[in-house]
C-alpha cells in the first residue's frame, strides 16, 4: 500500500522566527562597525604619528636649513654654542652600512632556509626547524645587542680582525642580520609554498631534477613574495634600535677630524635609531634645538622605512603570479 502525505496548509506551517533573524542582523551590524572602528584606529594612529613628526620637526627645520641637515657631514647636536652641527649624513651612512651587513647575512641565509623548508625538508624536520625560527624571531633585540657585544666581537671577530673596536658596526650588522633572517625565511617560505604543485610536476615531467625545478620554476614563480620579504627585512634592519645602541657605539663615523671613515665597520658608528635612543636617555632640554633634532632624524627615518614598505607593496602587486 502506498501512503500519501497531505501537503501542509498555510495555517499548519511553523511560523518564521523573525525575532532570531533580526537579532542576527543586529549582531552582524555591530561586528561590522566594530571592525570599521578598529581599521579607523589604525588609520588615525598613522595619521597622528605623521602629524606629530611634521609639526615637531618643523620647529627643528625652522632653525636648521633642510639642505644643511641632509648634506652636512658633521653631527654634533649635543655640543655647546657654535660647535653644534646638524649634518645627518654620518648617521645615515652608519644606518646604511649596518643595514648592508645585515642584508648580506639575512637575505641569502633566510632564502636558503625557506627553500630547504619548502622544497627539501621532511615533515619531521620542518616541524622541528620551523618553531626554532619562530623562537629566533621572538628573542628581544636587546639580547641580540648583548650577544653581539659579548660574543660576536670578542669570540668571532677579534681573532680575525685584531684591531677591531669593542663597539663596531660589523658586529651590530651581523646581529641585525641574524635577527632579520626569520622574517626572510618565513615570508619567503609562504611565497614558495603558494606555488602550485602542478608547476613542479610539469618540471619533473620534462626531466628536471628537484634542484633544477626549484631554481628555475618555483623560485621565479614566487619572486614577488621573496623580493617583498627582502625589502621588509631591510626596512626592519634600518629601523632597529637596541642592537645598534648596545653594540655599534655612539660615535658618528666619518665626521671632520674623526679617525674612521663612514665605510669603516671596524670602529664605532652611530646610527639614526642609536642617536635617538642615546639622546632620549641623556639630559637634553625639552625646547632646545638638540631635542628637536630628534624629531628631524625621526622624520627622516620614518620617510625611509615608509618608502621601503611602499616599495614592497609595489613589487608584490606588479610581479605577483596568479594561478587558478
Amino acid at each position: 500500500m502506498s501512503s500519501t502525505v497531505a501537503p501542509l496548509r498555510p495555517d499548519d506551517r511553523p511560523p518564521l522566527n523573525l525575532t532570531g533573524k533580526k537579532s542576527r542582523q543586529r549582531s552582524e551590524e555591530v561586528i561590522k562597525y566594530a571592525l570599521i572602528a578598529c581599521a579607523l584606529v589604525t588609520l588615525l594612529t598613522t595619521v597622528g604619528i605623521i602629524g606629530v613628526l611634521l609639526f615637531e620637526a618643523a620647529k627643528f627645520f625652522a632653525e636648521v636649513p633642510i639642505w644643511d641637515f641632509l648634506s652636512g657631514t658633521t653631527w654634533t647636536p649635543l655640543f655647546a654654542g657654535s660647535q653644534q652641527e646638524f649634518g645627518v649624513l654620518p648617521l645615515v651612512m652608519g644606518t646604511l652600512m649596518t643595514s648592508l651587513v645585515a642584508a648580506c647575512i639575512s637575505l641569502p641565509l633566510g632564502l636558503a632556509a625557506a627553500i630547504y623548508l619548502s622544497e627539501f625538508a621532511s615533515e619531521r624536520a620542518r616541524s622541528i626547524l620551523k618553531p626554532v625560527l619562530e623562537v629566533l624571531a621572538g628573542v628581544p633585540t636587546i639580547v641580540y645587542g648583548f650577544f653581539a657585544l659579548t660574543f660576536i666581537t670578542p669570540v668571532i671577530l677579534e681573532p680575525l680582525f685584531p684591531n677591531i673596536g669593542t663597539f663596531n658596526g660589523l658586529s651590530a650588522g651581523i646581529a641585525i642580520g641574524i635577527m632579520a633572517m626569520p622574517t626572510v625565511a618565513s615570508l619567503s617560505e609562504d611565497a614558495l609554498r603558494a606555488v602550485p604543485r602542478s608547476l613542479r610536476e610539469a618540471a619533473y615531467g620534462l626531466g628536471a631534477t628537484k634542484f633544477e625545478a626549484t631554481a628555475r620554476v618555483v623560485v621565479p614563480a614566487a619572486i614577488s613574495g621573496i623580493v617583498a620579504s627582502f625589502i621588509l627585512a631591510i626596512s626592519r634592519a634600518i629601523g632597529e634600535t637596541m642592537i645598534v645602541a648596545v653594540a655599534a657605539g655612539q660615535s658618528p663615523a666619518g665626521q671632520s677630524g674623526a679617525s674612521n671613515s663612514v665605510f669603516d665597520l671596524m670602529n664605532s658608528m652611530q646610527t639614526m635609531t642609536g642617536f635617538i635612543a642615546y639622546t632620549f636617555s641623556s639630559d637634553v632640554a625639552r625646547d632646545s634645538v638638540a631635542f628637536y633634532s630628534l624629531l628631524g632624524v625621526g622624520l627622516l627615518l620614518f620617510i625611509m622605512t615608509f618608502g621601503m614598505n611602499l616599495a614592497s607593496q609595489w613589487v608584490t602587486r606588479k610581479y605577483r603570479e596568479e594561478y587558478e
